[in-house]
């Protein structure tokens, strides 16, 4: 059986595929990828960044490593084109999710009692457990730091509630009650 070499070989982009999948069920049909300036601009740095430094870093090194000869046992030739894919990769990711984003300022709600895309929201549930919460973007989202995404099932639950208000809603674990003790946004930025 003949060998074919890898330089040769293009591989898979399925990776590209799932990722796209898996992000297009995130977001419910007919809906937009709502986003705060906040998190459109930790995207843009971060393409930024694998654009200017990142990517150009890794060129110079693999146009070093493919000039020390042969290529086929040359680890930083290897791992510096694996790397080069993944960081193509991530830029064609958050391009796409730049593209498709919809930037809404939570601040235009500020002083509002009533929840929003971008509130925070301080609540209470049946056993007498408080949380605060703030709803931001799928791409935003950080459950550790109470931030969850506008299509989470309580965040879902939430929308459009006001501030004194008990609502229920179906948890994973049952059916929960939440007592909303307060809701904020953020002040507007003066220009």
């Amino acid at each position: 059986m003949a060998r074919m070499n890898k330089a040769f070989v293009k591989e898979s982009d399925g990776d590209d595929d799932e990722e796209a999948a898996a992000l297009a069920l995130a977001i419910p049909a007919g809906s937009k990828n709502y986003i705060t300036p906040a998190g459109y601009q930790r995207i843009k740095d971060e393409l930024l960044q694998l654009i200017d430094v990142d990517r150009p870093e890794v060129v110079r090194i693999v146009h070093w490593a493919a000039s020390n000869g042969d290529r086929s046992e040359n680890g930083d030739y290897i791992y510096g084109k694996r790397r080069l894919r993944e960081i193509d990769r991530r830029i064609r990711f958050l391009t796409k999710r730049m593209d498709s984003a919809a930037i809404v300022d939570p601040s235009v709600h500020h002083g509002s009692d009533q929840i929003f895309f971008g509130a925070t929201v301080t609540y209470c549930n049946q056993h007498d457990e408080t949380r605060t919460i703030t709803i931001v973007g799928i791409d935003e989202l950080d459950p550790l730091n109470g931030k969850i995404s506008w299509v989470a099932p309580v965040a879902r639950a939430l929308t459009k509630a006001r501030e004194g208000d008990l609502i229920t809603f179906q948890a994973p674990h049952g059916v929960e009650e939440l007592d909303i003790l307060e809701v904020s946004y953020p002040a507007p930025v003066a220009d």
